[in-house]
Parts: C-alpha cells; structure tokens; sequence
C-alpha cells in the first residue's frame, strides 16, 4: 500500500495489483497474504482505537468540529489583520499566523482521522450525544 501526501491530506493508494510475471496461482497465493496483512491491521487498528477512544458519537463530532472552525476562524482573522497594516509582516507575525494555521490543519485533520475511524469500523459510533 502507498501513500501519497498531497498540500494537507494522505492519499492511500490500496488496491491489489498483480506482478505481470506471477502466475494465477502465485497471484492468488499474495492476494491471501495480503488480505491477512490487511486484516491483521484492522484488527490492531479497531482493538487500540477502540479501548483508547471508547466510541464517537454526535457530540464527539460537534465538538471538533467547532474547535476547528474556532481555530479556522482566529487564522484567517490574524491573516486580516496583518493585512490591514502598510508594512511587510514582522517575523513574530508570520510565526504567530503559521502557528494558527498548523493549530486549524491539525484539528481538521482530526476530525477527517476520526471520521475515517468510524468508516472503516475501528470505532463504534452512535448517534446519540
């Protein structure tokens, strides 16, 4: 399986695709390991994010998504800020703006992880808060 980051997301590229050299059998043969691999990983995956994060529900996603809208919301306003001013930005005021956006990019990241969670059947969800 690989992975491809693009500007700010992971781009997995997992579907099987057979050696041109390997015969049907041998395909078959990797195509088992691979889904024992593959299985392997979800169940790691499902037990450990489960016993560490319980289960999601609406609250959970209510939530984080307001808190990445909170820090959407304070980058862009810090953005606008320096931009009213006639002068090149301070050193201080890029380091404060990349410091607010890697807060948001980590947030929104967050939400899309646990998001994946529950599509892929690490985490229980429920829809009650």
């Amino acid at each position: 399986m690989s992975s491809i980051v693009t500007h700010s997301r992971r781009v997995v590229q997992d579907h099987f695709e057979p050696e041109a050299m390997l015969d049907p059998q041998e395909q078959r043969r990797l195509r088992g390991h691979l889904d024992q691999i593959d299985f392997a990983a979800f169940a790691a995956n499902r037990e450990i994010i489960a016993k560490t994060l319980g289960g999601a529900d609406m609250g959970k996603f209510e939530r984080l998504a307001v808190c990445a809208a909170h820090a959407r919301a304070e980058w862009v306003a810090a953005a606008l800020a320096i931009s009213e001013t006639t002068h090149a930005p301070s050193a201080e005021e890029v380091a404060q703006l990349h410091a607010l956006r890697c807060a948001y990019d980590e947030l929104a990241e967050s939400y899309e992880a646990l998001r994946r969670m529950v599509e892929r059947g690490y985490l229980s969800f429920s829809a009650n808060k």
